[in-house]
């Protein structure tokens, strides 16, 4: 047996029923705790515009707080990530990504609300800080940064990396090394910056990219505006469809949508891994409430709208099971599509990129020391380089296995914690 099957396994087991069931249990009850917040976190937010107080050490604004938080949930995934869910699970899938979501708001609306009320310094904030002055742990904090910073490495950069030059060599003559270069350059410029540098970046790139790929999204969902009924039919029929086959076929095929569903929804809004919270932490506003409003927003925007609309516009311009974002947007965009996606591709795994090394230099500073963070910066670029001349099976899985094994000690933390999360 080759490491990829061996690491395949662990993947399976690390991401297998038991994870799963502890972020959706732990989800319910912070929904029952918190009184369904995931209803009112709208109107919270427009009343509290200006609740709460910029913390002493100044900090980023609240809206590129937003920008880099959601920079690092809106990745390649929220393209090629639903299309594999729907190959995977069929259209219910995308109920169970609902699900996921769901549960997920009231998750990481109780991860950066500890977050921020036991946050200390930007050295120890975070995961970090509720495990280490919250608990009292010496243990669970550095656990957690350790698998945050091998997180960081795989599937904030080199994965990233690779997702986009995959669509970029299909689109140009560019040769792999010189992609390498030049994407070294451009991520070490940026994350030299630190956070007001990324921050501002995620602020530029982010809304522009995401407008305009919703609005060709709802150009084709409105070319094929007479095939919506019947694929938001199909969503929740094939979510729990027993009558479609035989007993075992159906049930087979129910739980591959509700595995696809789930994972796919963890995967593109990150509730409950931990990586939101260190994000949050940089915000000037201290207000633990209105961080976790804001924060159950980006999975509520991430997930139900910019992942519904991508299913919608696949489920609605193919009848085949092979999906493809590429054809169906070349429907709207013709000979333009592949340049496009490629730039799309680019802006949001770049964003993704910039705002996990954010995460990732949190936790390797609570590990080593402040002095020492131009390494890990040189370091990240040229791991993330790497993703544009590597194949990276291996790292995909190892990213999948850490990204898992993060979410263990917060979500550890997260229900010892409970009673410090106030519903306000």
């Amino acid at each position: 047996m080759d490491i990829n099957s061996v690491l395949k396994k662990i993947s399976e087991f690390v991401w297998g029923s038991g994870l799963i069931f502890l972020l959706l249990s732990t989800g319910l009850i912070y929904t029952i705790k918190l009184g369904f917040i995931q209803f009112r976190f709208i109107p919270y937010l427009i009343k509290s515009r200006k609740k709460g107080k910029s913390k002493d050490g100044g900090g980023i604004s609240q809206l590129k707080t937003v920008c880099m938080s959601l920079g690092t949930a809106m990745g390649t995934g929220n393209i090629t990530g639903v299309a594999s869910a729907l190959a995977i699970g069929g259209a219910g899938a995308i109920f169970w990504m609902w699900v996921s979501a769901f549960f997920g708001m009231a998750l990481v609306y109780s991860e950066n609300y500890l977050a921020i009320t036991y946050r200390r310094s930007d050295e120890c904030s975070g995961p970090m800080a509720y495990l280490k002055y919250g608990l009292g742990s010496k243990i669970l904090p550095v656990v957690f940064a350790i698998f945050c910073l091998a997180a960081a490495l795989g599937m904030g950069g080199m994965v990233q990396v690779s997702s986009f030059t995959d669509s970029l060599y299909e689109c140009s003559s560019i040769k792999p090394a010189a992609a390498a270069v030049i994407i070294f350059a451009v991520i070490y410029f940026v994350i030299k910056g630190g956070v007001g540098r990324i921050s501002s970046a995620a602020q530029a790139l982010l809304p522009a990219i995401t407008i305009t790929y919703l609005i060709i999204s709802f150009l084709v969902i409105f070319k094929f505006r007479s095939n919506v009924p019947s694929a938001i039919g199909k969503i929740f029929t094939e979510a729990f469809s027993f009558t479609s086959a035989a007993g075992g076929i159906s049930g087979f095929a129910v739980s591959k949508a509700v595995s696809a569903g789930i994972r796919r929804g963890i995967f593109s809004n990150e509730a409950g891994l931990g990586s939101s919270p260190i994000l949050h932490c940089a915000s000037e506003n201290d207000s633990p409430a209105l961080q976790g409003m804001w924060s159950a927003f980006e999975v509520f925007f991430d997930t139900v709208v910019c992942c519904t609309i991508t299913a919608l516009v696949l489920l609605t311009s193919t009848d085949s099971t092979d999906f493809s974002v590429s054809d169906s947007f070349g429907t709207i965009l013709g000979g333009r599509t592949d340049l496009f996606l490629t730039i799309s591709m680019a802006v949001f795994a770049f964003c993704t990129i910039i705002g996990w090394y954010y995460c990732g230099e949190t936790a390797f500073k609570y590990l080593f020391s402040n002095s020492k963070t131009k390494i890990f910066c040189l370091l990240f670029a040229a791991f993330s380089s790497l993703g544009a001349v590597l194949t990276l099976e291996t790292v995909w899985t190892l990213s999948d296995i850490f990204n898992g094994l993060m979410s263990v000690p917060n979500l550890l933390g997260l229900l010892l914690l409970i009673n410090k999360v106030k519903k306000e």
